[in-house]
């Protein structure tokens, strides 16, 4: 089940996976989008892999999080239909790998960490786009579980794929090393986790 909040952005993202995927649009293209729509177009470019050009490291702090939680679990929605997929087709002792549970349980925790990661993530975004006094805490914590989830999403898929995924020959290994960039910006997660404790002692 793909995240829409309506029919126009269900549309913009189709229509984005599909240029995305093909090379095309960039930053500028941003301008004439609010938020919400944007927040799209963050998830499926770091589905594509392009997370990158599409960052603005000018924006509010709160924008930044939620950006980069967004493309996270873009991220990790790609490194997981690269594990599936690679399940499906690679044979080992006559079977497809994906029905060995040692292949088949760490894709299904993906697929369970992915669908948190951006149910979390666009929480953030409609909390940045709406200026709702809870932004800071919804960015800080989007980022922080998002940028965990699209590490390990990218690790299992490695294994998935029995370490190909680490070569330059494969797309996955840029995947895993902006994976581990989004982690670290901003603050670490355990700095973000501290500053949501932090804000929901004190209520």
């Amino acid at each position: 089940m793909q995240f829409a909040f309506t029919e126009e952005q269900e549309l913009l993202r189709r229509e984005a996976r599909e240029v995305l995927a093909n090379g095309g649009w960039g930053r500028e293209e941003l301008d004439e989008l609010g938020f919400l729509d944007r927040a799209v177009l963050f998830e499926e470019a770091g589905r594509a892999n392009r997370g990158e050009e599409f960052f603005d490291p000018a924006a509010p702090e709160n924008e930044q999080l939620a950006a980069l939680a967004l493309e996270a679990a873009g991220i990790a929605r790609g490194a997981l239909e690269l594990g599936v997929e690679h399940a499906k087709t690679r044979e080992q002792f006559g079977r497809p790998i994906g029905v060995y549970q040692a292949v088949a349980h760490p894709l299904a925790d993906t697929y369970v960490d992915t669908e948190l990661a951006r149910s979390i993530a666009y929480w953030a975004a409609w909390c940045v786009a709406e200026d709702d006094e809870q932004a800071p805490i919804a960015a800080a914590a989007a980022k922080s579980y998002a940028g965990d989830v699209a590490v390990s999403a990218c690790e299992r898929a490695i294994q998935v794929l029995g370490g190909i995924g680490f070569t330059w020959e494969h797309v996955l290994h840029r995947s895993y090393k902006r994976a581990l960039w989004i982690q670290a910006h901003g603050g670490y997660p355990r700095e973000l986790r501290a500053k949501v404790a932090a804000w929901l002692l004190d209520r």
